[in-house]
């Protein structure tokens, strides 16, 4: 009996120990960083941002690629198309993608909060902020900044909304970003500085300068690649190409108009003196590169249409003398063109500046104005040569005029006809119309 209680014993001991030890806890993933690379942005996310932050991501992934790339982001946000294409590199690329907004004074806002949100590692230079991201904006002021009573929201607006919230939302969980300050700053244009997205999780840490990024970086707990080792990895830079460079310069909506607006009046002085060749040449290669742009821009053509209406006018006003309606008009259209030439809702809330646009206004103006006042004092001025010429020159009256007869005026002998009665043979007379070959004269005093 005492063996049988001493082997129950033995076999019911280990494995109650077996039970109360605790679970083995999985290791933590090491993910080693030897080499960076570096993409450097700042400017509007339009397709030129896409293409050139996708060819980084390909260079990473590539063969022989870095071990995770860096984005130095510095963006006022932009179309929501090429946004949705760098967040989906993102979110498909094998190695890690880390965010910088840098330098000093730099912003990652509206589309640069999405793509910010959809990175495992954000951090923030000293002086930046992130946030306003919005995707419905009216004349620059976000919807919900008004009377709530009385504000209205179009259909449109609040699908383009809701998308908008959805995706953010669902980005920042993904990558265990702070969802709920995400869906503020898409619902309520919520923008923070750099120390309060810190302490809100909407970044992770701030770095003055690439160094000190690389420094926190090492050992930093990344959700699908582990914890970064990156005791002093090789810094390579990935730069935009010329090409690059140029497209994200022309493909600013600011930049575009004055493009246009550049070609405009390079075309306005060559029709009012052909042969110039010069402003011609300029004129047509930046109407060329600003409707480019707008193509690019998703502009719209209601909004085209009537910045090209303008331009009609402002060539008729140096055509037709209207005192100044034409030019009235041609400010107008183009106006009220460029208010519409945005969508909003796909830009981001980005358009033409007010400044931009008014100075661009008047700029044609004057342009146009200076012109018209040219031909206009061309028109008003004394014909000194061909027969209009005549009037008002004196003469010699070659035979007696009673009315009619001849007169030597200018060198020239004419048929003249005497408005003064009967002129006689060798009287000087003076030119006072001209009709045809004919000229009509009276007896100088």
């Amino acid at each position: 009996m005492k063996h049988m209680l001493f082997l129950s014993l033995a076999l019911i001991l280990p494995a109650a120990g077996t039970a109360a030890a605790p679970a083995k806890q999985p290791a933590q993933r090491v993910y080693e960083v030897s080499t960076v690379l570096v993409a450097p942005y700042n400017g509007v996310i339009t397709p030129a941002a896409a293409e050139f932050i996708g060819a980084a991501l390909n260079r990473v992934n590539g063969p022989g690629g870095a071990d995770m790339l860096i984005i130095t982001l510095d963006t006022p946000g932009g179309l929501d198309i090429s946004m949705r294409a760098i967040i989906q590199g993102m979110l498909a690329s094998k190695k890690p993608v880390a965010i910088y907004v840098s330098p000093q004074g730099a912003r990652a806002a509206s589309a640069g909060v999405f793509i910010a949100m959809a990175s495992p590692l954000v951090a923030m230079s000293p002086g930046t902020n992130i946030g306003a991201a919005h995707p419905v904006m009216l004349g620059g002021i976000p919807l919900g900044a008004g009377d709530k009573k009385t504000e209205k929201k179009d259909a449109m607006s609040e699908k383009t909304l809701n998308d908008a919230a959805a995706y953010i939302q669902s980005i920042a969980q993904k990558t265990g970003r702070n969802a709920a300050w995400a869906m503020e700053a898409v619902t309520k244009s919520r923008s923070i500085s750099a120390q309060e997205a810190v302490k809100t999780g909407v970044a992770d840490f701030m770095a003055e300068n690439l160094e000190e990024f690389l420094a926190k970086a090492d050992g930093f707990k990344t959700g699908g690649f582990g914890t970064l080792h990156a005791p002093r990895p090789a810094v390579e830079y990935f730069n935009q190409t010329r090409r690059q460079k140029l497209l994200a310069t022309i493909t600013n909506p600011d930049i575009a108009m004055i493009l246009m607006s550049l070609g405009a009046a390079g075309l306005f002085i060559e029709l009012y003196n052909p042969g110039l060749i010069l402003p011609g040449v300029v004129g047509a290669v930046s109407l060329v590169t600003a409707f480019y742009s707008f193509q690019t821009l998703s502009a719209n053509t209601a909004g085209l249409a009537l910045i090209l209406l303008g331009f009609v006018f402002f060539i008729a006003e140096i055509k037709v003398l209207s005192y100044g309606l034409l030019t009235l008009a041609g400010a107008a259209s183009i106006l009220f063109g460029a208010l519409l030439l945005f969508d909003q809702q796909t830009m981001g809330g980005l358009s033409v500046s007010l400044n931009m646009l008014v100075s661009t206004i008047i700029g044609l103006v004057a342009v146009v104005a200076a012109l018209a006042y040219i031909v206009l004092r061309a028109q008003l001025l004394r014909v000194v040569t061909g027969i209009e010429s005549l009037a008002g020159k004196k003469g010699l009256a070659k035979t007696a005029l009673s009315p009619k007869g001849t007169v030597l005026a200018e060198g020239e002998l004419w048929e003249a006809e005497s408005l003064s009665g009967d002129i006689p043979a060798g009287a000087e007379v003076t030119v006072t119309a001209v009709e045809g070959f004919k000229i009509k004269v009276r007896r100088s005093p």
